[in-house]
């Protein structure tokens, strides 16, 4: 007879643990429920063959643990490995526990290792009361046996007659209340018969000690080193307790997340699954809520490396906001999972007048799970979200970065940094469109030089010396992983044509809610300066250690900023106005000027984490403009180019990386003559760059401070500099937060007014609140302040009627496009900067009208010429 298959539904919900207000994730007690009875149970041997241990666990690290033949195995012999159950956690560690779990050896050397304890963590806790940072950081009482046949209960070894771990064993742990601790009990038995191997009772424990996450551990040696070999398999873990707290709903994966954007009625939406490619059957399928039913759209198994699936949709009715649900189908041994992931694609806000868009980068791991990011970003309703780099470091979650070894192992080594950044931040962008831009860190380099998708020399290791010869130090096919995950789900490239190493590129334009966003890659086209400066210049990790040397005598040297591909790109896009754009923004790694300054004697950057950080009103005092290559204040030639082309679209410049808030009106040939850009701060700041600029600084305050201002920066660079976030002294705990100037951005581009708003939010302050930003801000600009370079002469105001707002585009005699925006009601009076004879085109994209005025002269004096413009 055959069997029956049942389907089991689980709803990967968007459920977060209450916080103190706009304080740290806290795992409350009415978020896991309890106190309860429980008796987990692992189910493994239900599983098929996957590269995961499944939804409701957290592997450290994720490439370290694999489900294979109904066990689960560390696939790796090294220290702190460690697997969270994510549904149970012992709250108040008051719960007398019940714990086993079978083992079996399969590393036949591991009486090589002194040191090491496998079996459990108990009362596992990271730096916040929070499950998740328990699971990635979590350290607590490890019970089990050593390498070399000791029983460990914490610190404490206890020899037994075993001399190494048996071939096969169980652990059974228990522990029972007395007085203001525990006694607990450790058996080690052998699983077919039960006999006693060895064991040690009542050992007396701190009540805390229990507080926290449970965990399965294989922890051997006392180095970082590892071996690339499986060293244990468990099976049948088992948990019982009268008195824990649990949540069966509180799984991550198999969808962890997904992001999208719609532009000119084309839907993308990616999906970030966890690595069950392996199963047979798979399936993940995209359905959209519509007359109350839900419709599929489309299915997909996984086929990519970044375990992600793409999706498309053509013809999209922007007007409307519909409810999306990917729902994933999982064939287990006896039975269906079927995991159900929900989010909105919201109508385009085409009739809006004001379009918010919240901006992130620089994402270290000092705050995670970062809850109390949306908790304050949600307040304040945006329309769409921006991550602008680093989106984690290469430090996320611990180990460090894996550039070597299987490259699959690569693959899901990047994998668990950005499934933390989406267990972090997924309900920020779970409802309204995101853009991606990856940067340096990313793709796991300090700083990048793309040199057109070179590879990087890394015969001299991994570190600086190879980020100086050019190129990408990963494999290529593991960069366009990453680059997939992070932007499939952007508008298609202007020009995918691959770079060097047939790496993809990503650049595009994207049109959404009357906003025209270009992004950028300002890293992958950029030449190194080591490759293109004189060797006396002596670069080191893109500084120069030379001080004799004067980068500014290098103003016109070749070498590529963002290239020739995305110099033609943005003259293209700045004329675009389809769609019924009325604005422009620049979104890209990082911005044109080099705003940080450091002491007079650092020869780099490297001193940053170890400056000393001011107190509130302190003034430091002795620093210099710095000259970091990473920059893109250099190369200064290809960086006045740039700026030059953007602000013929008046054009907004949002950036990430800095690690340091800023506010700037960028200049060419004067002060201001070009347009502004804010660089938003860090999310969590590894880097804490800082601007203390050698002027007068007797009036200094706190918040009006002395280094507002016409500056130039390292380069020659002429910036204006109208807000800095700078790291101050908080006296706040924890203090790697508080004092590094941490927090978000948000810019609201008002379509009816054509000003565009920059916030620029403290983290943990109530956004709604009186100092809930930094000092400088909040800045609002108008939309023609961004081509501030001053007139020389005019042309005749243009009386524009009709409903209908036209596009004007304004050429030289050399037919060179001067600017080009979408014109507001009413007048307008043109202004050019020479005199001569110049072509007016107006059109409108959207219905195909276009008038021309040829041949129209310029004068200095503005006077009463006027051209009257009817548009049907």
């Amino acid at each position: 007879m055959k069997r029956r298959t049942y389907i089991k539904t689980f709803v990967l919900g968007s459920t977060l643990p209450l916080t103190g207000k706009f304080g740290f994730s806290k795992a409350v007690t009415d978020f896991f429920k309890g106190p309860l009875p429980v008796d987990f149970k692992s189910t493994w041997q239900d599983w098929p063959n996957m590269k995961w241990a499944g939804p409701q666990y957290w592997g450290n690290r994720l490439q370290d643990w694999l489900v294979r033949d109904g066990k689960l195995i560390c696939d790796v012999t090294g220290i702190n490995r460690s697997l969270h159950l994510l549904t149970v956690q012992n709250l108040s560690g008051d719960a007398p526990l019940d714990i086993s779990v079978t083992i079996d050896r399969l590393h036949d050397k591991l009486d090589q290792y002194e040191a090491g304890c496998i079996g459990f963590r108990i009362g596992a806790k990271g730096p916040y009361e929070d499950y998740r940072s328990a699971a990635v950081f979590g350290q607590g009482l490890d019970v089990g046996l050593g390498p070399r046949g000791k029983i460990k209960i914490g610190e404490s070894a206890f020899e037994t007659r075993l001399k190494e771990l048996p071939t096969s064993f169980k652990l059974h742990f228990s522990s029972r209340l007395s007085g203001n601790g525990q006694l607990v009990s450790l058996r080690v038995l052998d699983p077919q018969t039960g006999s006693t191997l060895a064991e040690q009772t009542n050992i007396g424990v701190d009540r805390a000690a229990f507080r926290g996450n449970l965990a399965l551990l294989a922890h051997l040696g006392s180095k970082r080193t590892s071996e690339e070999k499986s060293c244990v398999a468990f099976s049948d873990w088992t948990i019982s307790s009268e008195s824990l707290y649990q949540n069966e709903n509180n799984l991550f994966g198999p969808i962890c997340f997904a992001q999208y954007t719609l532009n000119q009625g084309k839907l993308k939406l990616t999906a970030q699954l966890a690595p069950i490619e392996e199963i047979a059957g798979h399936q993940l399928q995209l359905d959209f809520k519509r007359n109350g039913k839900w419709e599929t759209a489309a299915t997909r198994q996984i086929d990519h490396p970044g375990r992600a699936i793409n999706f498309q949709i053509t013809d999209w009715d922007v007007s409307k906001t519909v409810p999306y649900r990917l729902r994933l189908k999982v064939p287990l041994k006896n039975s269906t999972h079927q995991y159900d992931y929900e989010g909105t694609i919201i109508a385009e806000p085409k009739e809006k007048e004001q379009i918010k868009a919240a901006v992130f980068s620089c994402n270290a791991q000092y705050g995670f799970p970062d809850a109390d990011i949306f908790e304050s970003v949600s307040q304040l309703k945006p329309d769409l979200a921006m991550f602008l780099g680093d989106q984690f470091y290469e430090s996320t979650g611990g180990f460090g970065p894996q550039y070597e070894g299987k490259f699959d192992k690569t693959c899901l080594d990047y994998l668990r940094k950005w499934m933390m950044f989406g267990w972090s931040y997924r309900e920020v962008f779970r409802h309204i469109p995101c853009a991606f831009i990856p940067d340096d860190h990313d793709v796991y380099h300090g700083n990048v030089w793309g040199e057109g998708g070179g590879k990087a020399d890394t015969s001299l290791g991994w570190g600086s010396p190879a980020q100086d010869t050019g190129g990408y130090k990963m494999r290529p096919e593991w960069v366009n992983m990453v680059q997939f995950t992070q932007t499939s789900h952007l508008p298609d490239a202007y020009d995918p044509t691959p770079v060097k190493q047939n790496i993809g590129v990503y650049y595009t334009h994207w049109n959404y809610g009357g906003v025209s966003f270009a992004i950028l890659e300002d890293r992958k086209f950029k030449s190194a300066p080591k490759n293109v400066l004189p060797p006396e210049a002596q670069v080191h990790n893109g500084w120069i250690q030379n001080d004799n040397f004067d980068i500014k005598k290098y103003r016109d040297i070749d070498a590529d900023l963002l290239g020739e591909r995305q110099e033609q790109f943005l003259a293209d896009w700045v004329e675009d106005w389809s769609n019924g754009a009325v604005l422009k923004a620049v979104l890209s790694q990082t911005n044109f000027a080099t705003v940080a300054t450091l002491p007079a004697d650092a020869k780099d950057d490297s001193v940053v984490p170890s400056l000393n950080i001011p107190e509130v009103g302190e003034y430091i005092q002795g620093d210099k403009p710095t000259v970091d290559m990473d920059s893109n204040g250099w190369p200064m030639a290809k960086r006045d180019k740039a700026v030059s082309i953007i602000r013929k679209g008046f054009a907004f410049h949002i950036a990430g990386d800095q690690h340091l808030a800023t506010f700037v009106h960028y200049g060419v040939d004067e002060h201001g003559d070009s347009g502004f850009a804010f660089a938003g701060p860090a999310l969590n700041n590894l880097w804490p760059r800082r601007f203390w600029p050698p002027v007068n600084n007797s009036g200094h305050t706190y918040e009006k401070p002395a280094y507002t201002g016409e500056h130039v920066d390292g380069f020659g660079n002429l910036i204006t500099v109208h807000a800095v976030a700078n790291p101050h002294n908080m006296h706040r705990e924890p203090a790697i937060l508080y004092n590094r100037a941490v927090g978000y951005g948000l810019v609201t581009f008002d379509k009816q007014a054509r000003t565009i708003k920059t916030d620029c939010f403290r983290r943990f302050a109530d956004p709604s609140g009186k100092d809930a930003q930094y000092p400088g801000w909040p800045m609002t600009i108008s939309q023609e302040e961004n081509f501030g370079k001053e007139a020389m002469a005019w042309l005749p105001t243009l009386q524009v009627e009709g409903n209908t707002l036209p596009v004007l585009k304004i050429f030289d005699e050399d037919q060179e496009l001067v600017y080009a925006l979408r014109l507001t009601a009413g007048s307008f009076r043109p202004k050019v900067f020479k005199k001569g004879k110049y072509r007016l085109h107006l059109s409108v994209p959207e219905t195909g009208w276009e008038q021309t005025f040829d041949k129209i002269k310029a004068r200095k004096k503005q006077g009463n010429r006027a051209i009257r413009v009817i548009v049907p």
